[in-house]
């Protein structure tokens, strides 16, 4: 099977340059991935290629296709088929069945239309082995990725992302994860995940993500990849997320010293009834610790993400945890408004509630101050989060403590100048940090 790729997003294609490059690429079958608004971008676009390609047969996939398989059917006739959940082995499955003419209730895992009836077929099983998929062809994108905090490059060098593990055993309710992966978190071994790095260094990648839900959930396992990686000399500077409850100061020295330069820390709040509610089964006090022992082990970045404008937070609730993140040793805080989109488990509360008109939101998704009367107003948290973004920048100790951190790291230096070109995207960011 001969294969090509269009990441629209990167390309920055409108609809129109994607309809002209799938024409000329002429495929005997296209899919679609997107979350979100590109879902929607992707089924709007799949209805101009049917206007010069009427015969050939459309998918789509990801997270806005599963949980929206039936609407987004009956309202783009242009999608033909909907895969629902990992697509790998439905794909392949799919393009076989469609070019043998057999029928498509034998494909696991896919909803269709027959006649005037919407068909789903039973849930495809999660794939047991990861080992068994073969390494992404990096080369079908012609595009170099970059990684950016705060409007700032922080990976200029070649980047790319590797997955190690999928899912997640937490229930967050603010997070589809769980629900997309059925509560299930299944790892590659160790020797394929330093296989592919290896694979990835002798490409000449010398940056990437471990774009796991979390990296850090089995803390022994994210040890032994990065032993191994010190012991097989592999030389890469790398991101990835953690939780504040699975950790251990021998793992954040493991990860720092194989080359980590940036974590990210899901805090989300300062209020333990928020976290509950979130069934974000962490304390803040866990927080504070895994922030300070990260710093110890020595990872140049420590990122923390915080969530607020849930349902019946109050302002003060909200102002306790922006801060926080000042009364943390990070370096940066990724503050965001609590966003719902089918599949999450809040989007569900509020659409018991009569909160969440579903017609109007299902593609795009909406955030919870906008449609929730018991949630601070929109408009007034973001005020609040612009507020506290200044708070915590302009303080003289933090501003001082950076630049110390950045003499004394080769890695945050090298990130300061190759930015000095960007000031003007920086600031604006600063300047308005909720977009």
């Amino acid at each position: 099977m001969d294969v090509s790729i269009l990441d629209q997003p990167a390309k920055g294609y409108t609809i129109e340059d994607t309809v002209r490059w799938v024409k000329k690429e002429n495929p005997d079958f296209l899919g679609f991935s997107g979350y979100s608004m590109s879902g929607r971008t992707a089924a709007l676009t799949s209805m101009e290629v049917r206007k010069d390609l009427p015969d050939l047969p459309m998918v789509m996939g990801s997270l806005y296709a599963t949980f929206n398989a039936e609407r987004v059917l009956r309202k783009y006739p242009s999608v033909d088929i909907v895969a629902r959940g990992e697509g790998e082995e439905t794909v392949v499955d799919l393009v076989d069945t469609l070019t043998k003419g057999d029928s498509l209730k034998e494909v696991q895992g896919i909803t269709f239309r027959q006649g005037d009836a919407i068909v789903s077929t039973p849930d495809r099983p999660l794939l047991e082995d990861l080992d068994a998929l073969p390494f992404p062809d990096r080369s079908l994108l012609d595009e170099e990725y970059h990684s950016e905090i705060g409007g700032a490059n922080i990976a200029p060098k070649k980047f790319t992302s590797v997955v190690s593990s999928r899912g997640c055993v937490h229930g967050c309710r603010f997070c589809s994860c769980n629900a997309f992966c059925r509560g299930r978190w299944r790892a590659r071994s160790v020797d394929d995940t330093l296989e592919e790095l290896h694979y990835i260094a002798s490409e000449g990648y010398k940056q990437f993500i471990f774009i796991d839900d979390c990296f850090t959930l089995n803390p022994k396992r994210a040890t032994e990849i990065c032993r191994r990686m010190r012991e097989e000399k592999l030389d890469f500077e790398w991101i990835c997320e953690g939780r504040v409850d699975s950790y251990s100061y021998e793992m954040l020295r493991e990860i720092a010293r194989a080359g980590c330069k940036i974590i990210y820390f899901g805090i989300e709040s300062a209020n333990q009834r928020i976290l509950d509610y979130y069934e974000k089964t962490i304390t803040p006090e866990q927080s504070v610790k895994a922030v300070e022992t990260a710093r110890k082990a020595g990872i140049d970045l420590v990122m923390g993400t915080f969530i607020v404008g849930a349902p019946d937070e109050t302002r003060e609730e909200i102002q306790d945890t922006l801060d926080f993140a000042k009364k943390l040793s990070i370096d940066l805080p990724q503050f965001n408004v609590l966003g719902i989109h089918p599949g999450m488990d809040i989007w569900d509360e509020m659409k018991a509630k009569g909160y969440v008109d579903e017609e109007k939101y299902w593609e795009t998704g909406v955030g919870v101050s906008r449609i929730c009367p018991t949630a601070v107003p929109f408009p007034e948290i973001v005020k609040m989060i612009k507020d506290a973004v200044y708070d915590f920048a302009l303080r003289p100790g933090f501003i001082l403590g950076q630049i110390g951190r950045t003499l004394k790291s080769p890695y945050r230096f090298n990130v300061v100048l190759n930015n000095l070109g960007r000031l003007g995207k920086i600031r604006k960011t600063f300047q308005n940090p909720m977009g």
